[in-house]
């Protein structure tokens, strides 16, 4: 019976911990762009900018915010996924010079990080404690409230439609 009730604890205890929402971290070495890319296209189209906080990673889909952090000197940066790579196995992540500059291994070269994912919707510069988003007041309105300029006025009162001629025949108006 008590292994039973242990094995039936274990089993309710894995469950609800597969449930739980946890950070992904990954550990790797980091190296950065050389400044003969300055100004090339990336992956994802866009030319790259060695000021930008930028990186390419192999598994993380575009437009993904990254906090990358240096464990040596416990500087962070957050970074959004815009390119493909690195193709060596020796490195997970390739950063802009900027954010290598930030992290504070541009002699090194590379460098230990570790890797954590953002969450979609948490923002790194929203203060905490707010959390209201303005609600937009869009209302609509005729185009016969507007104000038809003078003039267009004239214009289109003194405008009428020439009488057609078919073949010869002359239509005039009723």
């Amino acid at each position: 019976m008590a292994l039973k009730k242990f094995i039936l604890c274990c089993t309710l205890a894995t469950v609800f911990a597969s449930h739980l929402p946890a950070q992904q971290q990954t550990t790797g070495k980091a190296s950065y762009y050389s400044d003969k890319l300055h100004g090339r296209k990336m992956s994802n189209g866009e030319r790259y900018h060695r000021d930008s906080m930028t990186c390419a990673h192999m598994h993380y889909p575009f437009g993904t915010l990254l906090r990358v952090r240096n464990p040596l000197n416990g500087k962070e940066v957050v970074v959004e996924v815009t390119d493909r790579g690195p193709f060596s196995k020796r490195y997970i992540i390739d950063l802009s010079k900027a954010a290598a500059r930030e992290l504070g291994f541009i002699r090194q070269g590379f460098c230990q990080v570790e890797i954590t994912r953002l969450r979609p919707n948490r923002f790194p510069f929203r203060p905490e404690g707010e959390e209201e988003i303005p609600e937009l007041q869009l209302e609509y309105h005729d185009i016969e409230l507007y104000p038809i300029p003078v003039w267009q006025q004239d214009s289109l009162m003194n405008k009428r439609p020439e009488p057609t001629k078919i073949k010869g025949h002359n239509i005039d108006e009723k």
